[in-house]
C-alpha cells in the first residue's frame, strides 16, 4: 500500500488547498486556494516543494494523524497551533522528519485562525481542473471535495529531501497585524460621501458569519446613495459588497463568482492573508490607498515573501551557539557574593 497519513481527527475544518484554480470563474467556478498564501509559501519553502504545492489548511484548531510511511517530512506554519509528535511538544515554523507509526496532533490556535501542514513531495491526489484546492460547496478538489475527517488516508508522493530539516527566520515572516488596505470601487459611486467616510473610519468586528466564502463584519451601517441592487457582475477575492443592511461583507477564496450588491472597495492582494487570520470578535479597520500605492505595496510584499523563503536555514545551524545567542541565555541562576563565594544573595 502507498505511503500515506492516516487521519485520526480531522479537526473543526481542515481541507487541502494549493495556490488555487484559475481560469474557470466565467463558468461559475471560484478559484479557492489557500486563504493565507504567505503561510502556504512558508510551508513549501521548509519542505523544498514547488511554490503553491497543496497543504492542509486547518481552521481554529488542527487535526491529528498517524504516519503510515517509511519516512516523511512535514512542516507547519501560519497561526500558532500547539504541535505534538508522539505526545511530546514540537516546534512549528520548521520541518520535522517522521517515521512509520509516529503520531502527530495539532491543538487550538492561540492566536490567528489558520495554519498549514505540508509534506515533502506533496499529496498524491488527482487534481480537479488543474488544482487540488477543495471547494466544499461544489464538492470538488481535495479529498472527495470535502473537509478531512477521521478514517481518511492521504496518499503521499514521497521524496524526503536530503539534509537536515529547515526552519523559518521568525523575524522575516510578514506581519498579519495592521489595517486592511483597500482600493475604492468599482461601485463606490453607489454610496454617499458620508457612507464612504463611515467605511474608512469605523472599527468593524469580524462576526461569526465568517468562512472561506466571505467574512461578514459587524459595525456602523454604510449609507447607500440610492438603493443597493446592481446588475450582477464579477466578484474578486477581496471584493467588499454592502447589502441592504449596510454592513460590509468581504468575499474571499470560495466566493460566488458574480454578485448583485454594490462593491464599495476591494482588499488589496497583499492584505488578504491578514484578513484570513482575523478571528470572530477581532477588529478590522480599512485604509484607502491609490492604485499606484497598491502596486508599490504588492511589490514590497512580494519581495518580503521571497526574502522569507530565501532565509530558511537548517535547524542545526539555527540552533548553533553564537555570541548573540549566548548573551540571550540566562546562564547564571542567582547572584553569588564576591566576598563569600559560598553565599547566595539572589
Amino acid at each position: 500500500m502507498a505511503d500515506h497519513l492516516a487521519i485520526t481527527d480531522g479537526g473543526p475544518f481542515s481541507t487541502l488547498q494549493d495556490s488555487g484554480r484559475f481560469g474557470y470563474q466565467r463558468f461559475g467556478i471560484s478559484a479557492s486556494g489557500a486563504m493565507d498564501a504567505v503561510a502556504l509559501a512558508a510551508v513549501n519553502a521548509l519542505l523544498g516543494n514547488p511554490a503553491g504545492t497543496a497543504a492542509i489548511e486547518m481552521t481554529m484548531a488542527g487535526l491529528a494523524f498517524t504516519v503510515e510511511a517509511g519516512r516523511c517530512r512535514i512542516a507547519v506554519a501560519g497561526a500558532p497551533m500547539p504541535l505534538t509528535v508522539n505526545g511530546e511538544p514540537a516546534a512549528t515554523g520548521r520541518a520535522h522528519d517522521l517515521a512509520h507509526g509516529d503520531r502527530v496532533k495539532l491543538g487550538a490556535a492561540r492566536q490567528g485562525l489558520r495554519a498549514y501542514l505540508g509534506v515533502a513531495g506533496g499529496f498524491a491526489l488527482a487534481p480537479v481542473l488543474g488544482s487540488l484546492s477543495t471547494h466544499t460547496r461544489s464538492g470538488i478538489g481535495g479529498l472527495e471535495g470535502r473537509a478531512l475527517r477521521a478514517g481518511d488516508r492521504l496518499a503521499l508522493r514521497g521524496g524526503v529531501p536530503e539534509g537536515p530539516p529547515l526552519q523559518l527566520d521568525a523575524a522575516g515572516i510578514p506581519d498579519p497585524a495592521g489595517p486592511i488596505r483597500v482600493l475604492l470601487g468599482p461601485q463606490d459611486d453607489a454610496f454617499t460621501a458620508a457612507g464612504i467616510a463611515t467605511f474608512l473610519s469605523a472599527a468593524y468586528t469580524v462576526s461569526t458569519k465568517a468562512d472561506r466564502m466571505g467574512c461578514q463584519l459587524d459595525g456602523a451601517a454604510i449609507e447607500h446613495r440610492a438603493g443597493f441592487n446592481i446588475v450582477s457582475d464579477g466578484i474578486m477575492n477581496g471584493s467588499i459588497q454592502v447589502p441592504g443592511h449596510g454592513r460590509p461583507i468581504v468575499l474571499l477564496a470560495d466566493r460566488q463568482t458574480t454578485g448583485g450588491y454594490p462593491k464599495i472597495a476591494t482588499v488589496i492582494g497583499p492584505d488578504l492573508f491578514r484578513l484570513a487570520q482575523r478571528r470572530p470578535g477581532e477588529t478590522v479597520r480599512f485604509t484607502s490607498v491609490s492604485a499606484a500605492e497598491a502596486e508599490g505595496i504588492a511589490a514590497s510584499h512580494r519581495d518580503a515573501v521571497e526574502a522569507m523563503v530565501a532565509a530558511v536555514r537548517p535547524v542545526a545551524a539555527a540552533g548553533a551557539l553564537s555570541p548573540e545567542a549566548l548573551l540571550g541565555l540566562n546562564l547564571i541562576s542567582g547572584v553569588v557574593s564576591a566576598t563569600d563565594p559560598g553565599e547566595r544573595v539572589g
